[in-house]
């Protein structure tokens, strides 16, 4: 399977155990007639013996006082779209070592998180060997506590000398981007096997149809966030590409082109490295008059980025919800939908319908690298990743190459323009005291990953 972690580089040194494979023990498992009782024989099960259970972070989201990035800059400049500082995050920076043995006591055995390229790399060709001890650190916890990593080399957060300069727009970013892959690389790369290149380039298509960011770089001199950010840095607000908001052709150009120059770059120093980039594809349904909206998104959002992932070593797929669209664009959720308690309709369903896609369209392994839900009510978490992870279940049944699944997110967290309002995390975390306590659906996550989703029943092989 995809998930599958090699040894691969002959004896490790004391600071790389390679912790990193599932167990070859057999899960305890539940079967269906008698689900109250662990048996000592798995239960039927459409996931692989080898099938990664994690969660995943960002950095600028949990670490805290990531004060050289582009978003720090963008969250207090004057008038901003941001709600919020994301100030002290969760202190993840610190007390990763005790959230990772908290996330492993869960019985996960897997840990998706990001490097934070500003701290590594604070001005361009400075390297911080102070921060690339910090994630060393971070991996070997990892390791210890039996947790596979999957490294992001970028989720959404830039130095501010690379937006200063035209950010990802500007023809220069894929080299620099190259050059700091393949550093942490040479640096790391002896601690893990999985590396996702870049998170959700294509996230900034789907934001704009929900209009929320601009399609031109010149729209952005309208927008009072950008042109407070150009006044900083010296530029003008078209010039100021962050990669979360660029919607733009010269935005999708430049990411596809960081992109393959990271692989090259990754591939470099390590070829046995597994690298691919994470996608945020959505299941586009439409209202009627919005087919020809939905075709188009359907390709501008989803295809053309998974074609680019052809001969990529897995692609990540990172589904929420589906997008209704109707002929002016997103429509409400339809009367009766089940909805959160911020309003927006909760369809577990559109992971398996992603993978489905994804699948047609490129011959790669692919692991899901974010699902998950917004709510201030747990139990509807507990009901949407039962729902979710059996439509996982049935697509592996069904023959797709899933090797691995990441629940967004191990814990409540800065969620960027919205700020620390919205709850996607199975921990809970006190703003104040910084006091981690475990949701319910910590624990049904636990038991899913636990059994190699064997609790979950006949779920997992039902039809939709």
């Amino acid at each position: 399977g995809p998930a599958a972690v090699e040894e691969r580089r002959g004896a490790p040194g004391p600071d790389a155990p390679r912790a990193a494979r599932a167990p070859d023990t057999v899960r305890p498992s539940r079967p269906e007639e008698t689900p109250m009782t662990v048996a000592a024989t798995p239960a039927t099960t459409p996931f692989p013996e080898d099938f990664l259970w994690g969660t995943a972070t960002a950095s600028h989201q949990v670490e805290g006082g990531n004060t050289n990035n582009d978003v720090w800059l963008y969250e207090h400049v004057p008038n901003t779209m941001y709600a919020e500082s994301s100030g002290d995050a969760c202190d993840h920076y610190n007390r990763y070592r005790s959230d990772i043995a908290l996330l492993a006591s869960l019985g996960l055995n897997a840990y998706r998180f990001s490097l934070e390229w500003s701290r590594i790399e604070p001005a361009p060709g400075e390297f911080s060997a102070v921060a690339i001890a910090h994630y060393r650190d971070m991996l070997r916890a990892c390791h210890e506590h039996g947790l596979t990593p999957i490294v992001t080399y970028h989720h959404f957060t830039s130095p501010t000398w690379l937006i200063a300069r035209g950010g990802w727009e500007d023809k220069a970013t894929p080299g620099l981007f190259a050059r700091y892959c393949r550093r942490v690389t040479a640096e790391l790369g002896d601690m893990f096997d999985l590396v996702c290149t870049m998170n959700e380039p294509n996230l900034a298509i789907l934001l704009r149809e929900m209009g929320l960011c601009e399609a031109t770089p010149g729209a952005r001199l309208n927008n009072p966030t950008w042109v407070g950010a150009a006044r900083a840095l010296g530029t003008t607000a078209d010039r100021v590409a962050g990669f979360q908001l660029s919607a733009t052709q010269e935005a999708f150009e430049v990411k596809v082109a960081a992109h393959r120059a990271a692989v090259e770059a990754i591939k470099g120093v390590d070829p046995a490295m597994r690298v691919g980039w994470t996608l945020a594809n959505s299941d586009f349904h439409a209202a009627p008059g919005g087919e020809e909206r939905v075709a188009r998104m359907i390709e501008e959002n989803n295809l053309r980025y998974l074609r680019v992932s052809e001969g990529d070593d897995f692609v990540g797929l990172q589904t929420y919800n589906r997008t209704v669209l109707g002929p002016d664009g997103p429509v409400p959720p339809a009367e009766g939908a089940v909805v959160n308690p911020a309003g927006e309709e909760i369809w577990p369903w559109a992971i398996g319908a992603v993978i489905r896609q994804a699948q047609e369209i490129v011959k790669v392994p692919i692991i899901v690298t974010e699902n998950g839900l917004n709510t201030e009510d747990d139990a509807q978490r507990v009901d949407f990743l039962r729902t979710a992870i059996a439509e996982v279940g049935a697509a592996i049944a069904d023959g797709a190459p899933v090797g691995g699944y990441m629940c967004w997110s191990a814990m409540d967290n800065f969620e960027w323009i919205f700020g620390y309002g919205p709850k996607f995390g199975i921990i809970a975390v006190d703003r104040d005291t910084q006091e981690r306590t475990l949701k319910e659906s910590a624990r049904v996550y636990g038991e899913i990953a636990r059994t190699n989703g064997a609790v979950l029943g006949g779920r997992a092989r039902r039809d939709r």
